[in-house]
């Protein structure tokens, strides 16, 4: 049943495609008379009218030209990212600068008459004596306060709306257990 049809669509498909080419052929000129000899056409130049010299002549517009004045630049994207800041320094960065706080560990604080003065660890086991206004961690930390059971670290960082703010963060002292570490 559906053989037929496709040959049916096929077919018919055929002889409408024949029927748009042959109906897109063109005019056609007449074919010429036996006996007629074709005229051949003549143009008359007229001579030019004074009333047409005397009407002014018509302005020509000038070609639009673009003048940038006063308009953005329509390269430049819309909304200009400030270039983040970058800070140098002037010294070279000192071992405790190098790490992150959380990677220091707070191993002892020892009291003597000039202050506390506190013992880190950095995670190779490496010993470090802190005491206050020592510069310690990435983020431009320093040692505010060295008590009996932590130390207090005021770090700078940026928030997101680029605002630069300081944080304090304190290490704990882990205090050993009797039969082993905690």
């Amino acid at each position: 049943m559906f053989q037929k049809s496709n040959k049916f669509h096929f077919v018919w498909g055929i002889l409408s495609l024949l029927f748009f080419v042959a109906s897109c052929g063109g005019e056609s000129v007449p074919p010429p008379q036996k006996g007629a000899i074709p005229k051949a056409v003549v143009k008359k130049e007229e001579p030019v009218k004074v009333a047409d010299q005397k009407e002014p002549l018509k302005k020509e517009e000038p070609e639009y030209q673009y003048t940038p004045a006063g308009k953005p630049d329509p390269f430049k994207p819309f909304i200009e990212l400030t270039p983040v800041r970058e800070r140098v320094r002037t010294t070279p960065l000192t071992p405790l600068q190098k790490y992150d706080i959380s990677q220091l560990k707070l191993v002892a604080i020892i009291s003597t008459p000039d202050g506390n003065v506190a013992l880190v660890e950095d995670s190779a086991g490496r010993g470090y004596f802190i005491k206050r206004g020592t510069e310690i961690g990435k983020n431009e930390g320093k040692v505010t306060k060295i008590l009996k059971d932590r130390v207090i670290i005021e770090e700078l960082y940026e928030d997101v709306l680029g605002k630069v703010k300081k944080s304090e963060i304190p290490l704990f002292l882990h205090k050993i257990e009797e039969g082993g570490e905690s």
